[in-house]
């Protein structure tokens, strides 16, 4: 029962609660093997963080998403998740789930280039070795687009009220400032390959050009390959065809839940199922188990 209730509360949650739940249990699962097994945590990460060496990239080109996944302690896994739940919960007012995500998603791999890149082409990183892991390029991403997008939107942060915009220009400078001395140049690389694309997706939104959307199509078409054939998510849900005079209080009462299913199921038709409010997606599931 309280299995079935967490996973409700995790289908129902939006989609930056999901990606903190997805990155602490990666965090945790990894932990857990590594300290059963007796092995470092990297070990078990080693075919997913992402490497400087091209030669090994092509052997697993997946790391440039998976790596944004993976954390080095509790502290980079903890910071990197507060961010994404503040950024998160402004970006989720204003946009759906899926342009968060895709947000997400490429932020992590333009970040992933970027290091990649430099690595291989600046002459101060020819004699390191490195890998990258962390989802700090991928909240940079998130947190620019936002600042660039809607710059004097106000945050409250512990006991202090700041701009976006004020925000990520102090992220990025420190960032900046601190690259040649903090022995992590290649994270702070990647966080500005993160910061790079978060603000030319939102000067571009801003113009009217989605350069995101083919990366949105990419993702419906790899979903539904794992989605089954032919049959309705609601299909225990049905639409009323026929109804019938009667004086029962609980004919009546499945009447107007009935015709509340109806209601909700021609929104979904119109606009779709991100249109429906969290109350509107509670009932309809609920709905779905009677």
């Amino acid at each position: 029962m309280a299995a079935n209730s967490l996973l409700y509360q995790f289908k129902t949650a939006n989609t930056a609660i999901k990606l903190i739940v997805i990155n602490a249990a990666i965090f945790l699962f990894v932990r857990l093997v590594a300290f059963f097994i007796g092995v470092k945590p990297i070990a078990i990460t080693e075919w997913f963080v992402l490497p400087d060496d091209v030669s090994e990239i092509i052997l697993q080109p997946w790391a440039f998403i998976t790596y944004a996944f993976l954390h080095y302690d509790i502290f980079h896994l903890l910071f990197n998740m507060l961010l994404l739940y503040w950024f998160g919960a402004i970006i989720l007012n204003l946009f759906s789930g899926k342009r968060f995500l895709t947000v997400y998603l490429l932020g992590a791999i333009f970040g992933g280039l970027l290091y990649v890149v430099s690595y291989n082409l600046f002459p101060v990183f020819e004699n390191s070795r490195s890998y990258l892991l962390g989802a700090s390029a991928a909240v940079m991403a998130i947190m620019v687009f936002i600042a660039t997008y809607s710059p004097n939107t106000q945050l409250r942060i512990f006991f202090f009220t700041v701009k976006l915009w004020h925000i990520a220009l102090f992220m990025l400078l420190f960032d900046l400032v601190r690259m040649p001395v903090s022995g992590n140049a290649g994270g702070l690389i990647a966080h500005l390959g993160g910061a790079i694309f978060g603000y030319v997706y939102a000067q571009q939104m801003a113009k009217g050009n989605d350069i995101g959307k083919w990366f949105e199509h990419g993702m419906d078409w790899f979903t539904n390959l794992f989605k089954p054939r032919k049959k309705s998510p609601f299909k225990k849900v049905h639409r009323t065809v026929h109804k019938t005079k009667t004086t029962s209080k609980s004919t009546v009462d499945k009447n107007e839940h009935q015709q509340k299913v109806d209601a909700i199921l021609d929104k979904i038709g119109k606009s779709g199922y991100d249109s429906l409010t969290k109350g509107e997606k509670d009932f309809l599931f609920k709905a779905g188990k009677d």
